[in-house]
């Protein structure tokens, strides 16, 4: 398990990496705010959900289905942490699809505190992985299983693909 899952409350200043650094989406696309803690198989971020982002609405909500994205951020973190680990660059991640994807609320208010967990729970050797994820704030939770495709260099992937 990384440093930051210490029993410190505000462990993150043991964290070594910022969100910024561990996921290829450009500044204004990183909707998380830190990571809380890394195991083998598993990542802890929160986030406050933003009245400036792009997801948000007048009503100063975000609608619930952001949590997909909430999620494979998470993903893409304990991706991008695992390859820090090994020397190796950042590489973009395809979600494939979710199954299940259940939330308590139409609409996060914003302003609101979320932690997201996601667990690899099957790694196949086509790059694909399933998480397990769960979303957490006051009086909101959400759950799915995101199908990810995590390849070790993406854009020879692309590449491959004609894009």
């Amino acid at each position: 398990m990384c440093p930051c899952s210490s029993g410190n409350p505000d462990n993150s200043a043991d964290f070594p990496y910022s969100v910024e650094a561990l996921v290829p989406q450009s500044q204004g696309m990183v909707l998380l705010d830190r990571v809380l803690e890394v195991g083998e198989s598993h990542i802890v971020v929160e986030l406050s959900v933003r009245e400036d982002g792009l997801f948000s609405k007048p009503d100063q909500t975000v609608p619930g289905w952001v949590g997909l994205e909430y999620m494979a951020q998470a993903i893409a973190a304990f991706s991008g942490y695992n390859r820090k680990l090994l020397g190796e660059a950042i590489g973009l991640g395809f979600l494939l699809g979710t199954r299940h994807y259940q939330c308590s609320v139409a609409s996060f208010p914003c302003g609101t505190s979320l932690r997201v967990r996601a667990e690899k729970i099957i790694e196949a050797a086509n790059d694909m992985s399933v998480f397990n994820c769960e979303i957490h704030g006051d009086n909101i939770s959400a759950t799915a299983k995101l199908n990810v495709l995590l390849p070790e260099d993406s854009k020879k992937f692309l590449a491959g693909k004609g894009i």
